[in-house]
């Protein structure tokens, strides 16, 4: 956990603007923008990539994946940039990950994190991150199943600090990879049972 040094009313008001940041439904907003439909009727409803895909536009899904990492990667930043502290940066990359996941533009109903996690990883230690990304890479590469691969990469997430020797962020990756494993639920109940749609496979409706 890092050193607490920032003034509180300046974490309040880096958490509020790194949530807004993160509560951007890009997935939403892209598939609109390109004409596709509402991204929440389709599919499983998610706004995620992984549901932007079903539509059948990859660039959609990879326009997608990375505007949602790129708001995590930015939330982050932007904070180490303008306080100039860890612990601001770090509370922002949790702040506009649960803007993600609960969007106040959405009625708090949003993603699953995925690119957002990874996004904001890349920003608070690139080596971190990168690892992140290459674990999810080869997992679905194994699997063809996006969820194995983002629940793989949160899980060991915290073997890649201790690896990398960066104790300061293992508070906040635990947290993180707790609300991927909440907001995966359904996912692990249909990974469980042999049900979990492959890439490239339509998932049913519901």
């Amino acid at each position: 956990m890092p050193e607490l040094v920032t003034a509180n009313d300046t974490l309040i008001l880096t958490a509020v603007l790194a949530y807004l940041l993160g509560s951007i439904p890009f997935g939403v907003l892209v598939t609109r923008a390109m004409g596709l439909g509402d991204l929440r009727s389709i599919g499983s409803g998610n706004i995620g990539a992984t549901n932007v895909l079903r539509t059948g536009n990859k660039g959609a899904a990879l326009a997608t994946l990375l505007l949602d990492g790129g708001k995590g990667a930015l939330a982050v930043l932007l904070a180490r940039a303008s306080v100039g502290a860890e612990d601001a940066a770090q509370l922002a990359g949790l702040a506009a990950f649960l803007g993600h996941l609960y969007p106040v533009w959405l009625g708090f109903r949003g993603g699953k994190g995925v690119a957002t996690f990874l996004g904001l990883m890349l920003a608070l230690d690139w080596r971190v991150g990168l690892a992140c990304c290459a674990t999810w890479v080869v997992i679905v590469a194994l699997t063809r199943i996006s969820s194995i691969g983002a629940l793989v990469s949160a899980a060991v997430s915290p073997l890649w600090l201790i690896a990398f020797s960066n104790g300061r962020m293992l508070f906040l990756v635990i947290i993180l990879t707790v609300l991927i494993y909440i907001r995966h639920a359904a996912n692990l109940a249909r990974i469980k049972a042999g049900t979990e749609p492959k890439i490239g496979r339509k998932k049913p409706q519901g």
